[in-house]
């Protein structure tokens, strides 16, 4: 496992849940908040049940955790819990993960900072209003925005700022495997909710070892 990846990368593409921060606390008291709006669901909303389909898709959320519902129903809470989400994470926001500003101030004196996020439309946008961290970033995609692959949406990041040695940062298999599609090398960082043992060419902790590793 490499120790330095320094001078490797023109560029970083980040994740953003498990990544960068964790706001599941407050997408349980969404979605609670969406259910209470309906009389078809029959659980209540955990964080490890939210940590469990993190990086997924919005429609591939709904559709793993309820499967039970019609296509009508799943689409009417879809919207519900994208509303609320939008709205108490606008308010409270989510759990910064530790080091983060530092990291971000110092990679982006070195490398373009980007996030491609399977999230909904606004959400990024969210998480820059809540952290203020905005002016790191070069750019961001996600799932929302064209209802396409994490795959494609690195693609699309990479072809419109030019690229030419990006890296992915993410912490599940399905960030792995999106990178991996997108032919991107891949860092692992263990903090967030997902296990890599695949052939990505780092794993970190935490974000302060990430800023030293590259």
């Amino acid at each position: 496992m490499n120790t330095t990846l320094k001078n490797k990368y023109d560029s970083i593409i980040f994740d953003l849940d498990g990544t960068l921060w964790d706001s599941s606390a407050n997408v349980v008291t969404a979605w609670q908040t969406a259910k209470e709006q309906v009389d078809y669901i029959k659980e209540d909303f955990t964080q490890p049940m939210i940590h469990s389909i993190t990086g997924m898709t919005y429609k591939a959320i709904f559709e793993t955790l309820l499967p039970y519902l019609n296509e009508q129903q799943r689409e009417e809470f879809k919207a519900l819990a994208g509303k609320y989400e939008l709205e108490i994470l606008y308010e409270k926001g989510g759990e910064l993960y530790p080091g983060l500003e530092d990291a971000l101030k110092y990679l982006a004196a070195n490398y373009k900072l980007f996030i491609v996020s399977n999230c909904q439309n606004g959400y990024i946008e969210v998480f820059f209003k809540i952290s203020g961290l905005a002016h790191y970033f070069k750019g961001h995609q996600c799932y929302g925005t064209k209802n396409q692959p994490k795959n494609e949406n690195i693609l699309d990041i990479i072809k419109d700022h030019d690229l030419k040695a990006p890296v992915y940062v993410g912490d599940t298999m399905g960030d792995y495997s999106a990178a991996t599609k997108a032919g991107v090398p891949f860092v692992f960082i263990s903090h967030g909710f997902g296990v890599v043992n695949e052939d990505q060419v780092a794993t970190v902790n935490g974000l302060e070892e990430l800023a030293e590793l590259l």
